[in-house]
């Protein structure tokens, strides 16, 4: 009995210098279970679609049905620049139209792949949910539009004003605090569905709804008449709008990042969709790795070297995406703002190819 004891006293004391060791090292024991790390670009490859959760039913501009059915706006064509990146086909994805509420199980589940719906990074969404960012694709705030008729120019001037507001949601905290901190007053009419609480307004039961402002823009070409409304100046948060994949996947993640880095570079070194093949012939380094004349940029994320030149050729430059779907000539008319180069007075910026 006696040696039984001292048996499983060593025993301990072996296993309690395994785990110190092991600690001391930063490591897990060699026998613990491993964790398998998932490989999104390959269930894409083998799947032969990229899935991309965007805003639904439809959020005019950034992701709406077209006349025949197809998916067109911002956040399809940064879905599009990913599917080309791993399977060399813009036209390869699936869209999944998702509320507010279903995105983040749908991407933690597995559902979609990636999220393109204009979802904010912040730190518990980074930190707590699992889910990275590698790109922002749009640099937005919280806005506030009312009507033309009320001839104001700032969202000061709207004490005692009704607020159409989303309920339980930061936009609500943030209104309130933007309000109170400027000893404002008003009154919220808070309405769950964005389509309600977009008709609500609409007939006149609040004098401003206040959402992001890419939000409103896109809600307002859904009024009966767009042209009497304007969102104002002031932006209430810092909503960095980005892609959004899950924790664990370093290979994909860099493949996102990757894609909208690149359409932005293309931006700044004047690649268009019109002069992509004559850039072919260019004598910058910096041109010819973006298009993979030279180089294997794409061989370091298991893709295709000439990624570039696909992506260009068939969705254009993050400039010719942005005016295409959002820009002044649409009906949305945003200005591009701060989205612009930081070389043209923005604060648009990725790191270089090469």
């Amino acid at each position: 009995m006696k040696a039984k004891k001292t048996s499983a006293r060593r025993l301990a004391t072996i296993l309690g210098a395994v785990t110190a060791l092991a600690a001391t090292w930063g490591a897990t024991p060699a026998f613990a279970q491993a964790q398998p790390q998932a490989n999104t670009t390959e269930a894409v490859r083998q799947r032969g679609t990229l899935r991309c959760g965007v805003q639904g039913p439809s959020n005019p501009g950034f992701g709406a049905p077209d006349s025949r059915g197809e998916w067109q706006g911002f956040n399809v064509d940064i879905c599009r620049a990913i599917a080309t990146m791993i399977l060399g086909d813009p036209s390869k994805i699936s869209i999944v139209p998702l509320s507010t509420q279903a995105r983040f199980p749908a991407l933690q589940s597995g559902e979609i792949d990636v999220a393109t719906n204009s979802t904010t990074w912040t730190m518990q969404r980074d930190a707590q949910l699992g889910f990275n960012f590698p790109a922002i694709v749009f640099y937005d705030g919280q806005g506030i539009m009312v009507r033309r008729s009320l001839g104001i120019d700032s969202a000061t001037k709207l004490d005692g004003a009704t607020v159409c507001v989303p309920p339980g949601t930061t936009t609500e905290l943030n209104v309130t605090d933007w309000f109170r901190a400027r000893n404002l007053r008003f009154t919220p009419l808070v309405i769950e569905s964005r389509v309600e609480l977009t008709r609500a307004y609409d007939a006149g039961r609040c004098d401003a709804i206040t959402y992001d402002a890419t939000i409103l823009y896109a809600q307002r070409t859904t009024l009966q008449n767009p042209q009497d409304h304007v969102v104002l100046p002031e932006r209430l948060s810092k909503e960095p709008l980005g892609v959004a994949v899950r924790h664990g996947d370093d290979r994909f993640h860099d493949i996102v990042g990757w894609a909208v880095f690149t359409l932005i570079n293309a931006e700044e070194l004047g690649i268009t969709r019109t002069n992509v093949r004559e850039q072919l012939n260019s004598r910058d380094p910096q041109v010819r790795r973006l298009l993979g004349v030279e180089g294997a940029l794409g061989e370091t994320l298991g893709i295709s070297n000439d990624f570039g030149l696909r992506m260009i050729e068939a969705l254009g430059n993050y400039g010719e995406i942005f005016d295409r779907n959002l820009g002044p000539a649409t009906p949305l008319g945003v200005d591009r703002g701060i989205n612009r180069l930081y070389t043209n007075g923005g604060i648009l910026y990725a790191p270089p190819n090469r």
